[in-house]
């Protein structure tokens, strides 16, 4: 497989690893988003145990108001983390 392709397919086995622990495999509630988090973006807060943090995230994310995060919106934040990462290093490239 391609780089991208092994990339993808990363990204939907996160998912799958944290999903459905609480209920809903095809979903995340905020107790697993959060332990997705902790265990995968550990630099991504400040605290990745930061309650507020996280309530406020989830709340941006959850765009449809079920009070679940399912792969679309999980993928939206992938993106949008993405992106800036992108900037951030192309801001801090070479001098």
């Amino acid at each position: 497989m391609s780089e991208l392709e092994t990339a993808m397919g990363m990204i939907i086995d996160v998912f799958d690893k944290y999903s459905g622990a609480e209920g809903n495999k095809q979903t995340l509630t905020k107790g697993e988003l959060k332990t997705l988090l902790e265990k995968e973006l550990p630099n991504f807060l400040s605290s990745g145990k930061d309650k507020e943090a996280v309530d406020k995230l989830f709340k941006g994310l959850d765009e449809n108001g079920d009070s679940e995060v399912d792969f679309n919106e999980f993928v939206i934040f992938v993106a949008a983390m993405t992106c800036c990462c992108h900037k951030y290093f192309e801001q801090k490239g070479p001098k």
